[in-house]
Parts: structure tokens; C-alpha cells; sequence
């Protein structure tokens, strides 16, 4: 099982680059959903790492991957766009799984 990293910017994937994480840099929505596609084709991959600037960028379709695939498990990442809210982000997560909001 292994990382894989679907970044917006150099400087992310360099940094895990050079902790053994392949991955790629995509800009666009359609790229980043070709990446993601084939990311969540490999079987070898365990964990997609994804930075949260292409997370807003196909919100819809991670969390689909997120509430209805086991595996690959797809981690939200900050990178030098982030807000560091990830509690927002968990409460949106249950709200879209269950319906409830806290």
C-alpha cells in the first residue's frame, strides 16, 4: 500500500517528494478529476493525499469517493491556500453523510 499526492502547487509535492510520496500537480478541475480517477483505479495506491484548494475544486465528487468507497482513503492536506479549518471541514462531512448539522 502506498501515498499518492494530488497537489496544486510545486512546492507541496517536492516537500513529499522528498519523503518517498510520488503525485502530481494539476490546476484544473477536469485534470484534477483525470488524476483522481486514476489514483482511485490503482490498486496499489492506500492513501490519497490531497491538498485543500483541489478538494473545493471537485468537492462533490471526493466526497462521493469518501462516503461510498472503502479504499483508497483520501486525506484532505492544508498547503500554503489553506485555512487550517478543519472542523468546518469534519462538520460538512457529517452533515453530508447523516443530515445532521453541528
Amino acid at each position: 500500500m502506498k501515498f499518492f499526492l494530488l497537489s496544486d502547487n510545486i512546492d507541496t509535492r517536492m516537500g513529499l517528494r522528498l519523503a518517498g510520496i510520488e503525485g502530481v500537480v494539476v490546476h484544473e478541475k477536469h485534470e484534477t478529476l483525470e488524476a483522481l480517477d486514476r489514483a482511485m483505479a490503482d490498486s496499489q495506491i492506500g492513501i490519497i493525499l490531497m491538498t485543500e484548494k483541489l478538494i473545493r475544486l471537485c468537492a462533490e465528487t471526493v466526497y462521493d469517493y469518501k462516503l461510498h468507497r472503502r479504499t483508497p482513503l483520501i486525506v484532505e492536506i492544508p498547503d500554503r491556500h489553506g485555512s487550517g479549518d478543519s472542523g468546518s471541514i469534519i462538520a460538512e462531512y457529517i452533515k453530508d453523510a447523516i443530515g445532521i448539522t453541528i
